[in-house]
């Protein structure tokens, strides 16, 4: 029989990131705690811009902005947020939203599956991506298991289980 596999990967849902700024912008517009700061977010490529004219709300914004994202179903892991600017007379946060699993991140993935994963399950690295596979497909719901316990830095989706 053939060996059974899946994909770890780490993609970002763009259009759920769309709905949750949309969201973000919407509610900014309609709160009383929002009203003439100059609150706005915007997104431009990976990069997320919010701004305001006060370091607090401007802070305000990219909570509201994570509450979206957790309730789109996003993972925090993926929103890479910096420290409030000062530019000008406003304040700005720009985010990084993170997808790809780096090489550096692939190769401590496959050491955990190899150091505690079932014997005989092999990991390897294709890419942003990193291919899993086994004879025993419980052997690969025990890793993917096993990976959803750790606290990794980054989100991680299973995909192409076959």
């Amino acid at each position: 029989m053939a060996d059974s596999s899946f994909d770890i990967v780490s993609k970002v849902e763009w259009q759920e990131v769309d709905n949750a700024i949309n969201q973000t912008s919407r509610e900014i517009a309609t709160r009383f705690d929002f009203k003439n700061v100059g609150g706005e977010v915007k997104r431009s490529g990976e990069k997320i811009e919010m701004k305001a004219n006060g370091e607090e709300r401007v802070k305000a914004i990219l909570d509201v902005l994570k509450d979206k994202f957790i309730k789109r179903g996003l993972s925090l892991k993926a929103l890479d947020a910096a420290e409030p600017q000062l530019s000008g007379k406003e304040y700005k946060i720009f985010a990084d939203v993170k997808e790809g699993i780096s090489q550096d991140d692939a190769k401590k993935v496959a050491k955990i599956i190899r150091d505690e994963g079932p014997k005989g399950v092999k990991a390897q690295v294709q890419g942003d991506e990193l291919r899993v596979s086994s004879k025993s497909r419980d052997d690969l719901q025990a890793i993917q298991a096993l990976l959803k316990g750790k606290d990794l830095d980054f989100a991680i989706q299973f995909v192409n289980y076959r």
